[in-house]
C-alpha cells in the first residue's frame, strides 16, 4: 500500500537553532501512527510543518502522491488534511454544535451528518449541544477539538498532544477514540508524551529525540523495547 504521506530528510530551524533534523517517516492510508518524545523532542515542531505553519529548511512533504512542502496550510486542509493542535483552542463563547459548524465548509446537509458523526464519536458532547466551550471540561474541550477538526472528514488527521493537562481517566476517554477514527478510514498521526496509552491504541510508532527520529517500528515491539521502557514506560 503507498503512503499516504510521506516526510523525507525534513530540516527546520528556529534562526540558528535545529529544531529537526533529517526526519523521515510514512503513514498509510487509515493507519494510525504514534509520534513520541518528551517535550521539547520536536513532535510539535513536525505537526506544525506538516500542515504549513512552519517552513523546512529542507527535506520535502509528500501527501496524496504530490509534493506538499510549499503549499499554504488552507490549501493542505482542503486536500484533507485535518489538524488538532496542542491546547485545544477551541471558541469559548461559541456552543458545541456552533464550534463544529464554524470548522466545516460543506452544505447543510453534510453539515448535520458530520455533526451527527462527532456526536457518535463523543456522547457527552452530544447531550449538551448547545452548551458554550468555556463551560466544558478539559477533556470535554479536548473532545470537541478533536470533533471540530474532523468536521471537514479529513484524510489523515494530526493530533498534537490530545492528553496534555487530562488526568489519566480523560486521557483513557479521550485517546480511546483513535482505533475508531482510522477504522472509519481516517488516517491519524498522533504526538504523544504519554507512550504507553499511544503505543496502545496505534499500530507504528516513531520516537523523537532532540529532532531526530532514533527509533521506530510495530508498536507492540516498541512496547516491550527495554529502550523505550525506561525512556518513556517507567521500566
Amino acid at each position: 500500500m503507498s503512503a499516504l504521506l510521506s516526510i523525507t530528510d525534513l530540516a527546520v530551524s528556529y534562526g540558528e537553532i535545529a529544531a529537526l533534523r533529517g526526519v523521515s517517516l510514512s503513514v498509510s492510508p487509515g493507519e494510525a501512527v504514534a509520534l513520541l518524545g518528551a517535550n521539547g523532542a520536536g513532535k510539535s515542531t513536525l505537526m506544525g510543518t506538516i500542515i504549513g505553519l512552519l517552513k523546512p529548511r529542507a527535506g520535502s512533504i509528500t501527501y496524496l502522491g504530490a509534493d506538499i512542502t510549499a503549499l499554504p496550510p488552507q490549501s493542505r486542509a482542503r486536500l484533507g488534511l485535518g489538524y488538532c493542535p496542542e491546547g485545544r483552542r477551541t471558541f469559548p463563547g461559541l456552543s458545541i454544535r456552533d464550534n463544529l459548524l464554524a470548522a466545516c465548509w460543506a452544505d447543510r446537509a453534510t453539515q448535520r451528518r458530520r455533526i451527527d458523526h462527532v456526536f457518535t464519536l463523543f456522547p457527552a458532547l452530544a447531550e449538551r449541544p448547545t452548551t458554550n466551550a468555556w463551560r466544558l471540561s478539559g477533556g470535554q474541550q479536548q473532545m470537541l477539538a478533536i470533533g471540530r477538526s474532523l468536521m471537514n472528514a479529513p484524510r489523515l488527521l494530526l493530533l498534537d498532544e490530545p492528553s496534555l493537562g487530562l488526568s489519566p481517566l480523560l486521557t483513557e476517554e479521550v485517546l480511546a477514540r483513535i482505533p475508531s477514527i482510522s477504522a472509519e478510514g481516517t488516517a491519524v498521526l498522533l504526538a504523544e508524551q504519554n507512550a504507553a496509552r499511544a503505543l496502545s491504541v496505534c499500530a507504528r510508532a516513531y520516537v523523537l529525540r532532540l529532532g531526530q527520529i532514533v527509533n521506530a517500528g510495530p508498536a507492540a515491539s516498541l512496547a516491550a523495547s527495554d529502550d523505550i521502557r525506561r525512556a518513556f514506560l517507567g521500566g
